[in-house]
């Protein structure tokens, strides 16, 4: 397996960050459309996009999510991992291995109302971060598809 290095080659990997109606461990539930505001706000240039993290550590960015969306099961991300240091190579092969597969939000909660027992409803969410994780709040936010780019062979194709 040849190791993510610094303009070779990316990993892409796509999943479900979030998902509705479903309850996490801390008894919150994302309601549908709770992300619309927030998507709607971002700015389209591409140096400003929603950071890849590895466990929400904002110091060291892995990557970039390029596709943020909502559907009817959740909020689905697209995004690579850039190689280029030991943390981002060291997460790309343990995605690849299957030893990375969750997912998770940071966020600020804008509207949310109490449930009953605990946890909240989550109306309206400022999303700031999708971090790649062990262990996600939602056990079902996963990595769903994980596809090597490289980048040179890309570029010799649109030459």
């Amino acid at each position: 397996m040849r190791a993510l290095e610094y303009g070779a080659s990316e990993l892409r990997i796509s999943g479900y960050a979030s998902l509705f109606g479903q309850v996490d461990m801390s008894g919150d539930i994302v309601q549908r459309g709770a992300f619309a505001a927030s998507l709607l706000s971002m700015p389209r240039e591409t140096s400003e996009r929603i950071p890849m993290l590895f466990g929400h550590e904002t110091t060291e960015p892995i990557g970039v999510w390029d596709r943020l969306f909502e559907d009817r099961t959740g909020l689905f991300v697209s995004g690579r991992l850039i190689g280029g240091n030991t943390k981002t190579n060291r997460t790309a092969r343990l995605i690849r291995e299957g030893a990375l597969s969750g997912l998770s939000i940071g966020y600020r909660a804008k509207r949310a109302t109490r449930r009953n027992g605990g946890g909240r409803n989550l109306l309206e969410l400022d999303l700031w971060e999708v971090s790649v994780v062990a262990f996600p709040m939602l056990r079902s936010a996963r990595i769903t598809q994980i596809d090597n780019l490289d980048i040179e062979h890309e570029k010799r194709k649109l030459a």
